[in-house]
């Protein structure tokens, strides 16, 4: 295993058709900033698609000036076709063209080429190993190893008779994505977040990619994707995953963030931007970039083995816009999963020193928690009220260190909510200010 350890991003193309050399370079400089290494870069079958990636490679390339950032194709095979020699030699072109690129990850010395499906794509080919075998030597004839980490939806195994495979990329294994409603109480509190042991166990010493994720929710009806489910992500998930990522580091080889721009199934963790894929009813007005700030703390603990400092005093917090189980007009239902989640604010602390942390939801502040945290990093919680917001500040000797008051950008809970979003408002604090959203 390289000493080095990798933190990257999740970034779907698709969602960039307006996107400009600027605009990438903005994203690329806002993930570095923040201790990501690139963006594993999502990639389906239109055609304008390759445009837009050779127009990140180049913004890359001008960023790298400072801040070095790779970036490495991920096949979204439930996109791109699978099924010819053809289907094949035209993953062989995406991966040439870039191949060379002073920005393109390597591994192992080797182009890194990943997947999002992949495991019924057999190029003609009369089994997955031999389809994926193939793809890797025809790439080979024209000059270029690559190294493939592919995220392919099967029992793990299978994976010792899969010579084709250099590694493995655990998509799931950011979400307690078995939690059903039928689930035992003391299996959905704090659920274990243990999916990737049997994948390790059975790669023989090969790459492990590890999935860390903010948050699950999609919304779309039957005339367009027909997605409409969610994945508990309270409990601080985002936090609890990447401390067992941090706990782990020894088996892990690269984390990867889902994600820096997925809309629709609102784990994005970067700017509301380009071209969203018909979600805008439950994104437009709920930023995510408090919790890419927390990443960015999370990823030098992983890439360093050591915790970095707590350097000001800092409120993370997030929350649903309305209850579970509030009523709506949606012609949606709710969706599938809804039980499972808690009407709760979820706060994050960040203290340079011993402290005292207020949380209120209501707007009369009567039902104010006051707690005393320690030096460095306390996960708290507070009950909603759907009458009010959230509020939180840190106080020592008197004086307010921090202070998050959504309210001041316009966030409130909905009591009677037009169309269901479980998606999350995000919010951190200015030293002794109020809130802010980016």
């Amino acid at each position: 295993m390289p000493s080095e350890r990798l933190v990257v991003a999740h970034f779907m193309v698709g969602n960039t058709y307006p996107y400009t050399i600027d605009e990438w370079t903005a994203d690329i400089t806002l993930a570095s900033t923040h201790a990501m290494d690139g963006f594993a870069l999502n990639i389906g079958q239109s055609e304008w698609q390759m445009s837009r990636v050779a127009d990140c490679y180049d913004a890359a390339l001008h960023v790298n000036a400072t801040h070095p950032f790779r970036l490495f194709l991920s096949l979204d095979m439930s996109s791109i076709p699978g099924e010819t020699v053809q289907d094949a030699l035209r993953i062989r072109d995406y991966v040439l063209r870039f191949a060379q690129h002073p920005c393109q990850l390597r591994y192992h010395g080797n182009v890194l080429v990943s997947t999002f499906s992949g495991e019924k794509s057999l190029f003609g080919q009369r089994d997955l190993d031999s389809a994926w075998s193939f793809v890797k030597k025809i790439i080979r004839d024209a000059g270029v190893e690559i190294y493939l980490i592919p995220s392919w939806f099967i029992n793990p195994e299978r994976y010792p008779s899969l010579h084709s495979m250099d590694g493995y990329f655990n998509w799931n294994g950011g979400w307690p994505i078995r939690l059903t409603s039928e689930s035992p109480s003391r299996e959905i509190h704090m659920p274990k977040l243990d999916r990737d042991r049997p994948h390790l166990a059975h790669l023989g010493g090969r790459a492990f990619m590890a999935a860390v994720s903010p948050w699950f929710f999609t919304h779309y009806g039957p005339d367009s994707w027909n997605k409409n489910w969610m994945y508990r992500a309270d409990d601080w998930l985002f936090v609890r995953r990447w401390e067992q990522l941090i706990a782990q580091r020894d088996t892990i080889d690269i984390v990867q963030i889902i994600s820096f721009n997925d809309y629709g199934e609102s784990h994005y963790v970067g700017s509301i931007k380009g071209a969203q894929p018909g979600s805008h009813a439950w994104v437009d007005g709920y930023p995510h970039e408090p919790w890419l700030h927390l990443a960015g703390y999370y990823a030098r603990a992983f890439k360093h083995g050591v915790c970095p400092l707590v350097e000001a005093d800092t409120i993370y917090m997030w929350a649903r816009p309305h209850l579970k189980g509030a009523i709506t007009e949606d012609s949606l239902p709710r969706p599938r999963h809804w039980e499972l989640t808690d009407d709760t604010i979820w706060v994050v602390v960040f203290a340079v020193a011993p402290a005292v942390v207020t949380i209120s939801s209501s707007d009369d502040g009567r039902d104010a928690q006051v707690i005393d945290v320690p030096a460095g990093v306390t996960k708290l919680s507070h009950p909603v009220d759907p009458s009010g917001s959230m509020r939180a500040r840190i106080e020592r000797d008197g004086v307010v260190a921090a202070e998050c008051i959504p309210e001041q950008d316009g966030f409130r809970f909905q009591e009677r909510p037009k169309a269901y979003n479980f998606n999350a408002y995000c919010a951190m604090s200015l030293p002794g200010a109020g809130s802010e959203r980016t």
